[in-house]
């Protein structure tokens, strides 16, 4: 990144610095927006600190230069080329956090700290789609940073404290708490916003006792249901450390390189059918890692936590599109594909008993394989979680806001419907390039430009003073903002799907009684 601008015509304009807890920062002019990169908020998690929880950085002398991004955690290879890039240094400085501000010197900017998604497997802060430029210049000092996956982040192993990766999520939002004033945000307006894996995260941070008060507004763009109790955590792991030939014990991983362990747990990924009879829906949705309901880190599924009236004093917006599951089904190339004995086996899996089996072959009795299968999937992986999450929180006495995304994204020939992942660029205004070049096309349309024009300027409000919009969800109206070409205030529009799950309790996943 360049700089650009000049000082009143007088020449080049300086690069903006600030001062932060652990040194001063040199960043890079981008335009009208500061820009700050790579900021270590935790010290490499390799060598003696290998598995251990987030140990705050080590502060630096002089000034330091901020315009890099930092090392990319280790991404999973068995899902291809959507994993992000890898740095090939094995430093292990992955934890590092970025900063857009549109005024460094002021004061009182609301503050959005992204968390991003992919499967708990894959992510990272570095690439165009999570460019922080367009939210910051609605007025929000914009944040993103860097967590550990896969078994680094989650996997759980006897001595090792559980979920590492959501205590990486509490360290970096520890840092914001201490340095947001330093780029003219507001520590007492932060807002924390993640779509997929990152919507579970905070729908874990909203139920973890180390996490209170460091945030004060949320938003959870598609929460996946899936959490985990500690006998399958703790199964898992032990395929995970079998395959390197050692216990799962943090003595014996923690001498382990981490690119050893990543492929050990692609070696589990890749043969997860092997695993259906003992992790049930866990296998069967390949997800081998989520966070860890283990009673100490994580003391409650997030369902149960707000019930009970955790963090009822912050704020949620909580939502999903129309068609999760639709882009998952597209990229194996099984659009219209599917058969009827798939799609019945995705119903015997996933939907809720056999009276919910049967609720769905009674609303939807001319549904094809395709669209029977993907509407299951995304009521039991996204939508019906999304939705409970902001019931729970609304009866535990919080405030909840909802939408659903149903514009429909144009790219891959029109077959993807309101996918998942389709909010994202939307939200960023990251219209070109990445994701938003399969989900968009190679230009955005007319429609896309303002319809992400009014999801940014929602989350922007809602970070700015708690509301985006339009009304609360409350059990009765249940009104949700519908994001369309032609945005609306609605009743929740998947009725149906709701009625069928309304009885059911999203709690952790354990191993399945009975099983070899």
């Amino acid at each position: 990144m360049t700089n650009t601008g000049s000082d009143g015509g007088s020449g080049p304009r300086r690069a903006p610095e600030v001062r932060t807890t652990g040194g001063r920062l040199r960043g890079r002019w981008h335009g009208d927006l500061a820009v700050f990169l790579g900021i270590p908020y935790a010290r490499p998690p390799v060598g003696p600190l290998h598995l251990a929880p987030p140990t705050p950085a080590r502060p630096w002398d002089g000034v330091r230069e901020a315009d890099a991004f930092g090392e990319s955690p280790p991404q999973s290879r068995a899902l291809g080329p959507i994993a992000g890039p890898e740095s090939a240094t094995g430093s292990g400085d992955w934890l590092t956090v970025n900063v857009w501000t549109p005024a460094p010197a002021a004061t009182g900017l609301p503050v959005l700290v992204w968390i991003y998604g992919g499967v708990y497997l894959i992510g990272t802060s570095d690439g165009p789609t999570y460019d922080g430029t367009a939210l910051a210049r609605r007025g929000a000092v914009v944040v993103t940073f860097n967590y550990r996956l896969g078994a680094e982040g989650f996997g759980h192993f006897d001595g090792a404290l559980p979920n590492r990766g959501l205590l990486d999520q509490v360290a970096a939002l520890r840092w914001v708490r201490e340095n947001a004033a330093a780029f003219g945000g507001d520590p007492d307006r932060v807002t924390v916003f993640g779509e997929s894996a990152g919507a579970g995260s905070i729908a874990a941070l909203l139920a973890m006792p180390r996490a209170a008060g460091l945030f004060h507004r949320a938003v959870a763009q598609s929460v996946p249901g899936p959490f985990y109790g500690p006998a399958l955590a703790s199964d898992i792991a032990a395929a995970v450390a079998a395959g390197l030939g050692a216990a799962p014990t943090l003595a014996a991983l923690a001498p382990v390189d981490p690119g050893a362990l990543r492929d050990a747990a692609d070696a589990v990924l890749r043969a997860l059918e092997r695993y259906e009879p003992r992790w049930g829906r866990a296998a069967r949705a390949r997800m081998p890692f989520a966070p860890v309901v283990d009673g100490e880190v994580l003391p409650y599924a997030p369902w149960e936590a707000l019930r009970r009236g955790a963090s009822r004093d912050v704020e949620l917006m909580v939502g999903h599109t129309r068609d999760e599951t639709r882009l998952f089904t597209a990229l194996a190339g099984r659009i219209g594909r599917i058969t009827e004995e798939e799609a019945a086996a995705t119903l015997d899996w996933f939907a809720p008993g056999a009276a919910g089996r049967a609720a769905y072959r009674r609303a939807h009795p001319t549904a094809d394989p395709t669209t029977l299968h993907d509407l299951v999937m995304s009521d039991w992986l996204f939508r019906m979680p999304s939705l409970h999450l902001a019931r729970a929180h609304t009866a535990g006495g919080g405030t909840s806001y909802t939408y659903e995304l149903t514009w429909e994204a144009p790219g891959m020939g029109g077959v993807l419907g309101a996918c998942h992942g389709l909010d994202v660029p939307l939200v960023f205004g990251t219209l070109r390039g990445g994701i938003a070049a399969l989900l968009l096309g190679e230009e955005p349309t007319a429609e896309a430009v303002a319809l992400s024009a009014e999801m940014g300027d929602a989350w922007v409000a809602f970070a700015g003073a708690g509301d985006p919009g339009w009304a609360p969800h409350c059990p009765g109206k249940r009104l949700t903002r519908v994001l369309s070409a032609r945005p609306h205030t609605a009743p929740y529009p998947e009725e149906t799907s709701r009625r069928i799950w309304t009885d059911h309790e999203f709690t952790a996943l354990e191993p399945v009684t009975g099983a070899d």
